[in-house]
């Protein structure tokens, strides 16, 4: 697999050099900014034959009042998001073309931020992480070349702050419903004498949800310092974040929901997740001449946290090993007890990447070279029970386990031109995985794994540009994936194998531009949520066999006026597992095509942006995600209906003449037409004893709902000085 790589890696270069002698000779002076370099091999440039959108600082400014990042980036096309306060701070998720966030592969400055077991990103570890955002670019899709978990749906690449020529100051407050406010400092000291720069930010948020008791406290720091010339940057960053939340990921019934959407049916007082997790990274780009340029990244990230919860008659693992007394038995004779208990991770993560650019005219090439190794402590603390053991003492263990995950990525892509309109893309990665568990989990079951994967994605495309208005693009993407850690608890140990394929035309001329692209993505042993949850609240997976995902992605902007624009997008798809198998009353039944979890078929986003004077911008939102399933066997029981939700924004700057440089007011009204919905859930079966059937066994079916906020608002002022 690695000499494969190796000579496909020489084919391209020397592909690439040929089309190098034959393009049109344009303008190599040209340079980019030093901060941009950061994530250069983690993204895509306006004409890449790669399906992406570009946000802003000031676009995410505009927004910016508390909400999580999956929130602020609601509108973008495909995106789907949730809450599970309901409110958009704490844990919140995103979803993009029907894919989880498991499956959502997030770098900030090219460092992999998805957790390496779980693959998950938990964006309440990152409190107010858009306010030190420079910008961010969403590809959907497999896209190009990342480091880290392989993207399965899209990837998510974050650039933090770049530096500031002049000192400056910012002072932010935010307050709003279910009293969600948000309190940030920042500063920075400009360019001293030319070469360095420090800056950093203070942040603290805090909401007590829109289900009750549903409570996030978040509290974060942002710290740089920099050293730049005209051909050197080194940044050292530190952030990180400390989070407590009131548990609220296992929703309600159907009843509770139509009882009171607001109740949280968990009424002990420190059911909480309380997690803290540090980063460190520098980065040091250099740019040796005109054409060459090199980018070396190090990160160690320091994790750690647990949840606390209360069990009431409680059997599991023999009584948590012997620890804890039974004080009572169940209906079946069973001896149970109550007790309090706290699971345990503690990690550690390090990372390296180094990149070399060549780029001359329009030809450039860029390799890569990426090495993540992760080590996890899970156990589990008794800390309260109503008797322990004589033998026992509080804080005992009831289970340990530790996991190591090492991940080495090597790419190399090239952009060159063929003709004077038509432009090639090549991307060859390959990537290493070794995973290995030891210990037991939580039930006393030994979960011992050793498991090593060798993966190679090729990607290409090509862009051919019509006139100075219309370009035409088609790429093809593999991607391969390895199970998380829940899923090799499961039992599952084979790969998934995406193939992505995309066809796209771009138009932009006057005040109009349009991105138009059409995608099939076809799976191998794709694993696809199966709508039930464990017994900590996250997702669980299941192997689907063949399925594929079609679709049609249509977003533009129209500028009316000069004051008066419209940002549209549309995203239509066909999301199917193929001869979909399940165990129904007792037997295996073939389903045939049936649509995949958590996928609706229609998605729209709206925006309208007024600015009457040049100071003052209104806008409203407008999301639309239609019906769908939460399992995908197509039971009626498992649907979510589709929702239809308006948001209104107000942005008004001041600049006055003395002591601030500005005032800016902002204020978000969110579900202005007060829409009760519902954005997630779950659903599960269950098997019980029924002497009707012909089998003897018959299928029930449970689901439970997380109740989005209705009408409510938040309100900032900013002070710039």
């Amino acid at each position: 697999m690695k000499n494969l790589f190796l000579f496909l890696t020489l084919l391209v270069l020397s592909v690439s050099a040929y089309a190098q002698q034959n393009q049109v000779v344009q303008d190599s002076t040209k340079t980019e900014k030093l901060d941009e370099v950061l994530v250069k091999a983690v993204r895509v440039d306006a004409d890449s034959p790669i399906t992406h959108s570009n946000v802003s600082k000031e676009e995410l400014a505009k927004r910016n009042l508390g909400q999580d990042i999956p929130i602020l980036l609601n509108y973008l096309p495909s995106v789907v998001t949730t809450s599970d306060a309901g409110a958009g701070v704490g844990y919140t998720g995103i979803r993009v073309r029907g894919t989880d966030a498991t499956r959502v592969n997030v770098t900030i400055n090219g460092i992999p931020y998805n957790d390496p077991e779980s693959q998950g990103t938990f964006w309440v570890n990152l409190g107010d992480f858009a306010s030190s955002t420079e910008s961010l670019q969403l590809q959907r899709g497999v896209g190009t070349s990342t480091n880290g978990s392989g993207a399965f749906g899209a990837s998510l690449n974050l650039l933090t702050d770049a530096y500031s020529d002049e000192a400056s100051g910012e002072i932010s407050n935010s307050f709003g419903s279910y009293n969600t406010r948000k309190h940030t400092v920042k500063m920075s000291t400009g360019l001293l004498n030319d070469h360095f720069e420090i800056s950093g930010r203070l942040s603290k948020i805090y909401s007590d949800g829109y289900v009750d008791r549903a409570f996030t406290d978040l509290k974060s720091y942002f710290l740089q310092g920099i050293y730049k010339d005209d051909n050197t940057l080194i940044k050292a960053i530190t952030f990180g974040a400390s989070e407590q939340t009131y548990q609220a990921w296992f929703g309600l019934t159907a009843e509770q929901l139509e009882e009171n959407r607001r109740q949280n049916p968990y009424t002990y007082d420190n059911e909480t997740d309380n997690y803290w997790q540090d980063h460190y990274q520098l980065h040091w780009n250099e740019r040796l001449n005109n054409n060459w340029s090199t980018t070396l990244g190090l990160n160690y990230t320091k994790g750690k946290g647990y949840f606390e919860q209360f069990e009431e008659g409680t059997d599991e693992i023999d009584l948590y090993n012997g620890i804890v007394v039974a004080t009572d038995v169940d209906d079946d004779n069973n001896p149970i007890t109550d007790l309090i208990r706290r699971r345990w991770l503690d990690n550690d993560f390090y990372v390296i990447n180094a990149n070399v650019t060549y780029k001359k005219n329009a030809f450039e090439v860029i390799s890569g070279v990426s090495y993540n190794t992760y080590s996890g402590d899970h156990f589990g603390e008794v800390i309260w029970a109503r008797e322990f053991s004589p033998d026992a003492n509080i804080r005992d263990r009831y289970y340990q386990g530790d996991a190591t995950k090492n991940d080495l990525s090597i790419f190399s892509k090239a952009t060159f031109k063929l003709t004077e309109k038509l432009t090639g893309f090549v991307d060859l990665q390959g990537r290493f995985v070794d995973y290995k568990t030891n210990g037991i989990e939580s039930n006393g079951a030994p979960f011992i794994t050793d498991a090593s994967f060798s993966f190679f994605n090729p990607k290409g495309g090509l862009t051919y540009k019509t006139n100075d208005f219309n370009s035409l693009y088609a790429s093809y993407a593999r991607a391969n994936r390895e199970p998380n850690r829940d899923d090799f608890k499961a039992g599952v140990t084979e790969h998934e194998t995406l193939n992505d394929i995309e066809l796209g035309w771009r138009f932009n001329k006057n005040r109009i531009s349009v991105n138009t692209n059409l995608y099939y993505m076809f799976y191998q042993n794709q694993l696809v949520l199966t709508g039930e949850l464990d017994d900590v609240g996250s997702p669980i997976r299941a192997t689907s066999g063949k399925s594929y995902r079609l679709g049609l992605e249509v977003d533009g902007n129209i500028q009316f006026t000069q004051n008066f624009n419209m940002s549209l997008n549309v995203a239509l798809s066909n999301n199917k597992n193929q001869d979909f198998k399940s165990n129904i009353d007792g037997e295996l039944v073939n389903l045939g095509d049936t649509n995949i979890s958590f996928s609706p078929d229609v998605v729209l986003g709206n925006a309208f942006n007024y600015a009457p004077i040049g100071n003052l911008q209104l806008s409203l939102l407008s999301k639309f995600v239609g019906e769908q399933y939460m399992g995908n066997t197509d039971n009626e029981a498992s649907k979510l209906d589709s929702y239809f939700v308006n948001d209104f924004n107000i942005t008004y700057e001041i600049k006055p003449n003395k002591i601030f440089k500005s005032i800016v007011l902002t204020a978000l009204a969110n579900n202005i037409f007060n829409v009760k919905y519902v954005s997630n859930g779950y659903f599960g079966s269950y098997d019980y004893e029924d002497s009707s059937s012909p089998s003897g066994i018959t299928t029930g079916y449970y689901a439970g709902y997380y109740p989005q906020a209705t009408a409510n608002f938040l309100v900032g002022l900013t002070l710039k000085f």
